[in-house]
């Protein structure tokens, strides 16, 4: 997310903690929402961690008595977000033991910022999901600071509007747009994704850079009918159907290959991938341009190896953690003799 903050050319960041990137944009740019990220806030207020106590935790009504609810609910309005507080939820994370709970955190805070504001409040701890339109806050104790945060939108940033179908094993929309970012894309470009599910990857390259050829191929129809879903007033997407390991695709005629490929986790894979998954890299080697280069989701440095017998070089690896497993986001190019 950093990356993509300072390549915007209209943030800088003031710094980096624990699963957060702290970002101040300039004067003038109203509309950064990095699409790397997870969720995004605006920050509210902050004062020191409290003690590792229950009855610590009354202190942290000390942060809502100091809000400037007016400037906030401004900033949050001209950066696009709602205009009101229909009502709140709060969600709440600390490090370090205590012996409290991330409940016990929420429903301290929550009703005392409801109470100012005069909006219902919502507890997670029944675990049911809040009334609509109820806006997002967000409270951190990391050892040092306790800051309680916005949502900037409605929603957490994680969820597009256009992903209204999808299917088993479907790509996080922030780490394919991550991965369309790594790529380095163009316009005019032609971008490939040879195992496209709900199109995902696809989609997330023409919001980082519009004005390229986008093609999918999947085996399956479900698959297929979801990216024609998802890029409706979206995306130009040709979506068709083939073979990963027999594309329908002259030699070196693709600039930019993005793929997160069924290899047997939560989608098993299907053609002939079932029987030599060894031929996907044959058939990515075939395709791509000598110039061109592929970001590809492995599931481990082993897979890298068939890479390099076909003649496609690692430039960038990265380890993720994906729903309790830890793939590699790995950028390849070709090896020009």
């Amino acid at each position: 997310m950093s990356t993509e903050i300072l390549l915007s050319e209209s943030a800088s960041i003031t710094s980096i903690a624990h699963r957060e990137v702290i970002f101040q944009t300039w004067e003038g740019a109203r509309g950064a929402r990095p699409r790397t990220a997870d969720d995004v806030f605006l920050l509210a207020g902050r004062r020191d961690d409290i003690g590792p106590h229950k009855r610590d935790l009354a202190s942290l009504t000390e942060l809502v008595h100091t809000l400037d609810l007016d400037s906030l609910q401004h900033e949050r309005r001209i950066r696009g977000g709602p205009h009101d507080f229909a009502g709140i939820e709060i969600s709440a994370s600390y490090l370090g033991r205590r012996t409290y709970n991330r409940y016990d955190i929420e429903d301290t805070i929550g009703p005392a910022l409801a109470n100012r504001l005069r909006v219902p409040y919502h507890s997670r701890r029944g675990g049911t999901a809040p009334p609509p339109g109820y806006c997002g806050w967000r409270l951190t104790l990391d050892g040092t600071n306790a800051t309680l945060l916005l949502r900037l939108g409605e929603f957490p940033a994680h969820r597009r509007e256009y992903k209204t179908a999808t299917i088993p094993g479907t790509l996080h929309p922030p780490v394919a747009a991550a991965m369309a970012l790594l790529a380095d894309l163009h316009p005019g470009q032609t971008v490939l994704d040879p195992c496209c599910g709900a199109g995902t990857l696809l989609i997330e390259a023409h919001h980082a850079v519009p004005g390229m050829t986008l093609i999918g191929f999947d085996l399956a129809s479900r698959p297929r009918r979801a990216a024609k879903i998802n890029s409706i007033g979206t995306a130009p997407l040709r979506i068709e159907r083939a073979d990963a390991a027999a594309l329908p695709v002259a030699d070196r005629s693709i600039d930019r290959v993005l793929c997160n490929p069924p290899w047997g986790s939560q989608v098993r894979a299907g053609g002939f991938l079932a029987s030599d998954p060894e031929q996907w890299w044959c058939e990515l080697a075939r395709v791509l341009a000598d110039d061109g280069r592929a970001v590809v989701l492995v599931p481990d440095a082993r897979s890298l190896s068939y890479a390099l017998d076909n003649g496609l070089i690692p430039t960038h690896v990265q380890q993720l953690s994906l729903f309790g497993r830890h793939p590699l986001m790995t950028r390849l190019e070709r090896v020009l003799r």
